[in-house]
């Protein structure tokens, strides 16, 4: 399994779109195998979907995200989990031993009204 967490630094970024980059951690057994961290390529409406889908992501986990946005990945077959916080690395050891569940809300305040349906 491929998991990819939006990242500012070691911390999950409150929105996926804007984030610095996606840290991926490969799982195998419920043990992180590899972790890298790739730039976000750029916010585009509809893009970071198909990006982490083109790199076998199965997961994406994100402080924040918007309603489009979770369908487009959805719709790519990537598993998406929502209202993270923290170090990237404890979200992460987390969702593998299954304490971690999306609380399944849809940004749509704050800096980032009208920005994240993309």
């Amino acid at each position: 399994m491929k998991i990819a967490v939006a990242s500012d630094g070691v911390m999950v970024s409150g929105h996926f779109g804007h984030c610095e980059g996606f840290t991926m951690y490969e799982v195998e057994n419920v043990e992180v195998k590899n972790k890298v961290f790739v730039a976000n390529p750029g916010h585009r409406p509809g893009y970071l979907p198909v990006f982490l889908k083109e790199h076998n992501t199965d997961v994406i986990i994100a402080g924040g995200m918007g309603e489009a946005a979770q369908q487009l990945f959805v719709g790519n077959g990537i598993q998406v989990v929502v209202g993270a916080q923290g170090v990237a690395d404890d979200a992460v050891k987390q969702f593998i031993g299954g304490g971690l569940k999306s609380t399944g809300s849809v940004c749509k305040e704050h800096a980032h009204e009208g920005h994240c349906n993309d």
